[in-house]
């Protein structure tokens, strides 16, 4: 799945400042994680699992302790 093809979700925190990262299900395991001033420019990949140990260090609560939440469809 192409990382133009599918629908980008911005956090409802950057307020159309477009000083946010957004995010996309590009697949069954695999999230895709853009800059949103940049949205031509690379794309970070990660698998659920190491979506989850990231926000959890970003979070303080350290890897491995968050739960996966699927946004569903990724629109």
């Amino acid at each position: 799945m192409s990382a133009n093809s599918v629908d980008w979700l911005r956090s409802s925190y950057s307020v159309g400042m477009n000083n946010c990262v957004e995010t996309a299900l590009l697949g069954p395991d695999r999230l895709g994680v853009r800059d949103s001033k940049n949205t031509a420019g690379p794309v970070l990949l990660f698998t659920p699992s190491t979506w989850v140990s990231f926000l959890d260090g970003i979070k303080g609560d350290g890897p491995g302790s968050g739960t996966y939440r699927s946004t569903g469809t990724g629109s």
